[in-house]
């Protein structure tokens, strides 16, 4: 658990893992779902200093049903020259060339 969360926090994750772990979760998987939903509530309430996450989206949805930003990351991580520039449809070229 990172420095920053309160005891408050702790005691959330402590929670979330172990419904997890009771709902069938294999171990890693339910530190992931803990600590997403603690560091998601975190966000929410403003004690971080990002609002957002640096996502991709949900890998089951088209490309089309993606955000720009999420788009703009995808790209990012396939290090698309010029990808601050495009429009969605272009991200979406660009990411389906280098697949």
């Amino acid at each position: 658990m990172p420095e920053a969360w309160s005891e408050k926090d702790e005691r959330q994750y402590k929670h979330v893992l172990e419904s997890a772990k009771e709902r069938g979760k294999s171990d890693e998987r339910a530190k992931e779902i803990a600590a997403r939903t603690v560091n998601k509530q975190r966000r929410q309430e403003g004690r971080t200093p990002y609002k957002t996450t640096q996502g991709t989206g949900n890998p089951n949805l088209p490309l089309e049903d993606r955000t720009v930003e999420e788009l703009r990351n995808i790209a990012s991580k396939m290090k698309i020259e010029g990808r601050s520039k495009m429009r969605k449809s272009e991200l979406i070229e660009a990411i389906r060339k280098q697949r």
